[in-house]
């Protein structure tokens, strides 16, 4: 066997068992040992940026890393926008990034880079096999990392290393540690502060978000009166049934009157929260400036775990009552005529199915949704982490891999999807289940609203040229075609919702152009 050979088994394993490819020449060993592994599902992907998000995707639903196969450095530069966003969201990804044969390298061939310094700024974990000898450390080391530090691992896997012999071993899982126990302090310091009458926000980000630990906070909100807020998270589990968890809203004035009033923040899975961007003459936090921060847990720790020591330390019991969200979607009224942003968004959540999938880069054209998701069937909401879009087309392909039973529904602004359109060719090549909502407002709306919070409030031919979209229009429903997906178009909210439904009711990838009126 060779060294490609012993990665790929050292990725079966320990239950990789899925690999993001757009490889090249330096890895064709590689694309070798994995046509040898029928285990190994492997997934094409027309440019790095859909491989990377779609890995993150795969992982955020899956609970457990995928691979990636991107050519040199190069490669790896087209995937790291998206790599990024999985930084952000601390998602696992066991990046393989091929480089020339060691001894090649001397020679500065046209491709050569330098793939470690591309790689630091969004990995957690950088590793280069020496030979193939030193595959099968390399490869424990990063997914070990990838678990244990929930991020981005990427390993640079040289042409002579792939192709080099090595001898057959007994592989077995890697051990992965156990997550670090929390400050018995910061423990004791929460629990006083629930206790004490002041005004308290409790902070959820990451794994707190899911089921398990939202309803856990539930209940030390209905005990304590705490209000329970939310940063971005990779997954949070919305919908009827469950804890009520507001998200801190995205524009900086809503988010600094939505917090106004709390004297003490308890951090669970993140930090304070802080503002995308710097304004003139505005905060960079949003919590108010007399407001006591404990830092209970970060992504490290085991949150459910966390919140469930917080509850005990405060006395409730498991099975403690808490105020449980109302399940209001047959309530939901759809209004005809214009699709607007709001009736776009009545529309999706009224017929949106149970134990579906969100997929959120609607950004500016996201209408009610946020608003209408708590009183929804349960559902799975995965955002744009790190604010580079691009990712929402990408996430979506993932996601439908990791969950193939559930569907999935991707809200996708039209400027930014068209960073990734390459996505839909994928999602027709596996057959994916996907319903794609493409938000046509032909314009960087998002761009625009910047404009406006930086005090420019009329635009010149310039700043237009820069922002708008319509000269000449995108056409999504050509572009879905060429790529494989079959579309169709709605105008009104009546042709959307007849489209939705049908696209709802059926297997595999479809898109709606829903035009913004």
């Amino acid at each position: 066997m060779n060294g490609a050979d012993m990665l790929c088994d050292v990725l079966l394993v320990n239950g990789v068992d899925v690999c993001f490819a757009n490889p090249g020449t330096s890895e064709m060993h590689f694309v070798a040992a994995l046509d040898r592994k029928p285990t190994m599902r492997c997934v094409l992907g027309l440019s790095e940026g859909v491989v990377t998000g779609a890995a993150d995707g795969y992982a955020r639903m899956a609970d457990k890393p995928a691979a990636t196969l991107l050519h040199l450095g190069p490669g790896l530069a087209n995937g790291l926008a998206n790599l990024h966003n999985a930084r952000r969201a601390r998602t696992p990804i066991l990046n393989v990034v091929g480089d020339h044969a060691s001894y090649h390298l001397q020679y500065d061939a046209p491709l050569t880079s330098d793939i470690e310094s591309l790689a630091r700024p969004m990995s957690h974990w950088v590793g280069r096999a020496g030979g193939a000898q030193d595959i099968r450390r390399c490869t424990e080391e990063g997914f070990a990392a990838s678990i244990a530090r929930r991020g981005v691992s990427t390993m640079i896997l040289p042409a002579d290393a792939a192709w080099g012999n090595v001898s057959p071993e007994q592989l077995s899982p890697v051990a992965i540690p156990s997550p670090p126990l929390i400050d018995p302090e910061a423990l004791k310091a929460s629990a006083d502060a629930l206790r004490s009458g002041k005004r308290v926000v409790i902070l959820l980000a990451g794994k707190a978000m899911r089921e398990k630990p939202v309803n856990t906070a539930g209940r030390i909100a209905a005990a304590t009166g705490a209000a329970l807020f939310s940063t971005s998270s990779a997954r949070s589990a919305r919908g009827a049934g469950r804890a009520f968890v507001r998200p801190v809203p995205y524009n900086i004035e809503l988010a600094i009157e939505a917090l106004k009033d709390f004297e003490m923040a308890i951090c669970i899975g993140a930090s304070r929260p802080v503002t995308f961007f710097a304004y003139p003459g505005k905060p960079s936090t949003t919590l108010p400036p007399g407001c006591d921060v404990i830092q209970l847990a970060g992504h490290e720790h085991d949150l459910s775990e966390v919140l469930e020591q917080l509850a005990d330390e405060l006395g409730i019991k498991p099975d403690a009552e808490f105020a449980r969200n109302p399940f209001l979607q047959n309530n939901v009224q759809v209004p005809g005529g214009a699709l607007t942003p709001d009736a776009l968004s009545l529309a999706i959540a009224r017929h949106l199915p149970e134990n579906a999938v969100v997929i959120d880069e609607a950004l500016t054209s996201i209408g009610q949704h946020n608003a209408l998701a708590p009183g929804l069937h349960p559902h799975d909401h995965l955002p744009i982490t790190g604010g580079s879009i691009g990712i929402g087309i990408p996430l979506a392909t993932g996601a439908a891999i990791g969950a193939p039973d559930r569907k999935v529904v991707a809200m996708q602004a039209d400027g930014s999807g068209m960073y990734t359109v390459q996505g839909l060719w994928t999602q027709a090549r596996e057959q994916l289940d996907v319903v794609t909502v493409v938000f046509a407002n032909s314009a960087y709306k998002i761009l625009q609203g910047e404009m406006v919070n930086v005090g420019v409030n009329s635009f010149g031919v310039n700043a237009r040229k820069m922002l708008d979209l319509d000269q000449p229009k995108l056409d999504w429903c050509s572009l879905a075609k060429g790529l494989g997906v079959e579309s169709g178009r709605a105008t009104t909210t009546e042709e959307f919702v007849t489209l939705y439904k049908g696209a709802l009711g059926r297997k595999g990838p479809f898109l709606i152009e829903a035009v913004i009126a």
